[in-house]
């Protein structure tokens, strides 16, 4: 909810406008004195600013230049009101930052929509501020490979144009730093790059995430705390690129919503009687087979042709194993830094163990595997292979799905399967302490060794 802070030393304006600002939507606080004012502003974030210039205790216009000295980053607009206004006031406090300037008395219908665009103008800065910080943070596609050297070379020709773009991938293979990457080289980079993931929003709220809502049309169970207005994705992606992940788990509803959208370049906001126009590239990604899914009626035909302009395949982490050292790297910086160990190594035995892994998880299963390692050995400069989990010496077949009963020729079969994932998996748990597996199976240390030798189970330091 957008709060606003009322700073005015008469107490019939402090009631008055916090009766009528609270019955449009927004959370009011009060303060009478320029101290009581700076006191709040210090101890919780405020949209805006309503302060008058004359007040008890000092001069507004001098509490005026001590806010602008606050955090830039979470610095409220402030609007001036005064009952003395003067031409002279009203440029120094245009010098000092202030947004607007209102003379007393108030005109009711002028001071909300001057409100209204002061809260704009500072979601507008705060988008600006995300913006800057995202190209701060912009990632490199990582690797060497063949694949990736002809990915990335498909991003320098594909980028600067305003194609759409469908982006195929298996869970985990970096589909969201394709985006970021064909963003950064396109004639949009320096405009906003906005992401949805379709997959983790519910069905009843993806549709205001999209195109937002006005006043009084917030989606049923948002909570008193939702804003009484949101921009959508689409909104806040104007001009610049609109990432959608996981594009496959939308529902037809949605998917005919944001199919119009495309056509367009324009949608109404949930509750809003009138449409907004965009100009936004849209950059879907999916771990779905799209065409099965339009053959089985989970997909619209015409939404997939809209978006399959230009089509990008993101290979596996075990299509090509010979980026695991240069990501490897790159991860062990990010987390090294992060920890406060910014020069840990990784041994070449170590890293041949990493090949050895079939990486179902992919790119995303080898990051948190760095992090997890440098977390549970805070004094190892060198990561050897003895401090890989268990998890990436078992074989392929033990990293896939369970096998169906049908793949076995016996029960006995089927039961050593099973005992050999379970005791891997335990094992794994525990980082390849026996007599901790031990124990958590219920078993004497010595039974434990010899159900593994029985099973082909080993550990390797």
């Amino acid at each position: 909810m957008n709060h606003v802070l009322i700073v005015d030393d008469e107490v019939e304006i402090r009631q008055s406008l916090e009766s009528i600002l609270s019955e449009e939507g927004y959370l009011v606080t009060t303060a009478a004195t320029a101290a009581e004012a700076l006191t709040l502003l210090r101890d919780a974030a405020y949209d805006v600013v309503l302060l008058d210039i004359w007040l008890p205790d000092r001069d507004g216009l001098d509490a005026l230049g001590e806010i602008r000295q606050m955090d830039a980053a979470n610095a409220p607009e402030v609007i001036i009101i005064s009952g003395h206004g003067t031409i002279e006031a009203a440029v120094r406090a245009t010098k000092l930052g202030a947004y607007d300037f209102l003379e007393k008395p108030l005109s009711l219908d002028r001071t909300l929509i001057v409100l209204k665009n002061a809260m704009r103008a500072r979601q507008m800065r705060e988008d600006n501020q995300e913006f800057a910080r995202q190209l701060a943070v912009k990632g490199t596609v990582t690797g060497q490979s063949v694949p990736m050297k002809a990915l990335r070379q498909q991003i320098k020709l594909m980028a600067p144009t305003n194609g759409r773009v469908l982006i195929y991938g298996e869970s985990g293979t970096g589909k969201e730093l394709i985006g970021r990457a064909m963003h950064a080289e396109s004639l949009r980079k320096d405009r906003p790059f906005v992401e949805l993931n379709c997959a983790a929003i519910p069905e009843d709220y993806i549709e205001s995430e999209l195109f937002g809502y006005r006043h009084g049309a917030a989606p049923a169970g948002a909570g008193s705390t939702a804003p009484t207005e949101k921009r959508g994705t689409f909104e806040r992606a104007d001009g610049g690129t609109l990432f959608l992940d996981e594009v496959g788990d939308m529902s037809l509803k949605t998917q005919a919503k944001v199919l119009r959208a495309l056509d367009e370049q324009r949608f109404y906001p949930v509750g809003a009687s009138h449409p907004i126009h965009v100009d936004v590239r849209v950059i879907a990604a999916t771990n779905k087979d799209l065409e099965e899914e339009i053959a089985r009626g989970n997909f619209r035909e015409d939404l997939f042709y809209r978006l399959n302009v230009i089509p990008f395949f993101v290979p596996p982490l075990r299509d090509r194993k010979e980026d695991i050292p240069l990501l490897v790297k790159e991860f062990l910086h990010e987390f090294g830094t992060q920890y406060g160990r910014p020069h840990v190594e990784m041994t070449e035995d170590a890293l041949a163990a990493l090949r050895q892994y079939h990486w179902p998880g992919n790119v995303r299963e080898l990051r948190n595997l760095v992090e997890r390692v440098l977390i549970l050995n805070p004094k190892t400069q060198r990561i050897e292979r003895k401090h890989l989990p268990m998890l990436v010496f078992r074989s392929p077949a033990a990293t896939t799905t369970p096998a169906r009963a049908e793949e076995f020729s016996s029960l006995l079969e089927a039961r050593e399967a099973y005992e050999r994932d379970y005791i891997l998996k335990k094992l794994d748990e525990v980082h390849g302490n026996v007599s901790r597996a031990a124990e958590s199976l219920g078993l004497e240390r010595s039974h434990l060794y010899r159900k593994m030798k029985a099973l082909g189970v080993s550990i390797k330091e």
